[in-house]
């Protein structure tokens, strides 16, 4: 399930928090808000961003042809 959570402190700074969006197509999602908001000062990537590399690269481990020994 896709979340995004919002905590608005007294001095105006806004954290965000998504989850259940794998890869960086989370940046996608939180881009127009973040636009409306104001500067980004700070962003930290969780294991669900890394989890799509990671299936990415194990798919591309074994892509070289096998050559006969003459």
């Amino acid at each position: 399930m896709e979340t995004l959570e919002f905590i608005i402190y007294p001095d105006g700074r806004v954290q965000e928090k998504v989850t259940g969006i794998v890869g960086a197509s989370c940046a996608e999602v939180t881009a127009a808000i973040e636009a409306q908001l104001g500067q980004v000062v700070n962003q930290e990537q969780t294991s669900e961003f890394f989890a799509a590399h990671a299936t990415q690269e194990s798919s591309v481990v074994n892509t070289q042809t096998a050559f006969s020994e003459w």
